[in-house]
């Protein structure tokens, strides 16, 4: 039986356990929550308690998904669990983020390009990718764009009247669809190549107005009030405040290349309309 250990079962790696676990794939997922390990029994998921021992897990799994975002201090199991590293998967996929390209004034970035993340979430992911690749393991990273799917999408906001679109021209990044990110991790499962690196991102980088306005349209509402970046700097959170920081274009050939990925959601307008065919409207 193939077994997938995943550390730090979140929304992602949960999009993954649906594609693998009807193949008859066990999936364990660690977890900080008692709560959260009842909903991912209910899944179909082992929940693993962290911190906790990860041994029997270790032995068992055939392959490992690393979710957890880093820490100060590097990567937090492999900080909490030297352990990790004397394990024998047959794959290992870690999930970084494009954040590490840093700001490029909305140029174009390829797996190729040099990193220059800017300092705090970016250089965190940098020290953690590294760590990861130097293990020796067969590790693939797979540098993610904004994540968006079902339950995150921008459609409660719009239909509240609290969707702002902020204005800050010459910003454009790019989005993925948690489907299309489950569907690039099992086409590395299917096709390793150990020490490879992916962007995951859509074919349309654009500017968060843009989406917000998609959104209305699709609800048959008026679009957000526009509102200046330099207005809300102010009273945003350290995370939201970097993204604005940064504006670029991410290829994504490599995964249609490598991996033979065809993108259900080439462009946010797709993923959108799936998720609004599928929920429905927000109340």
């Amino acid at each position: 039986m193939k077994t997938l250990l995943s550390l730090g079962h979140g929304y992602s790696a949960a999009a993954l356990a649906r594609l693998l676990l009807p193949q008859g794939w066990r999936v364990i997922g660690t977890t900080r929550s008692a709560d959260r390990a009842a909903d991912l029994t209910a899944q179909g998921v082992e929940p693993l308690l962290w911190p906790g021992d990860l041994g029997p897990a270790l032995q068992a799994a055939s392959h490992i998904l690393v979710s957890a975002g880093p820490g100060p201090g590097g990567d937090p199991f492999l900080t909490a669990y030297p352990a990790l590293r004397e394990a024998r998967p047959e794959w290992v996929g870690y999930l970084s983020t494009t954040s590490v390209y840093g700001d490029h004034g909305g140029g174009w970035v390829d797996e190729t390009t040099p990193l220059h993340p800017a300092k705090g979430r970016g250089d965190a992911r940098v020290m953690a990718e590294t760590e990861w690749l130097a293990t020796g393991l067969p590790v693939h990273v797979f540098r993610l764009s904004g994540i968006y799917g079902p339950g995150r999408g921008p459609f409660q906001k719009v239909k509240a009247g609290t969707a702002r679109r902020i204005i800050k021209p010459g910003q454009v990044f790019g989005r993925i669809h948690v489907d299309d990110i489950a569907r690039v991790l099992e086409a590395s499962i299917r096709h390793p190549n150990p020490g490879a690196i992916y962007n995951v991102t859509d074919d349309l980088p654009a500017p968060a107005e843009d989406v917000l306005s998609h959104a209305a349209a699709l609800l048959g509402l008026p679009e957000p009030p526009e509102v200046a970046f330099e207005q809300v700097v102010a009273e945003m959170t350290p995370m939201a405040r970097s993204f604005y920081m940064e504006s670029k274009r991410v290829r994504n050939d490599r995964i249609k290349r490598e991996l033979g990925v065809e993108l259900l959601y080439p462009d946010y307008r797709a993923g959108l309309a799936a998720i609004l065919a599928a929920e429905g409207a927000p109340d």
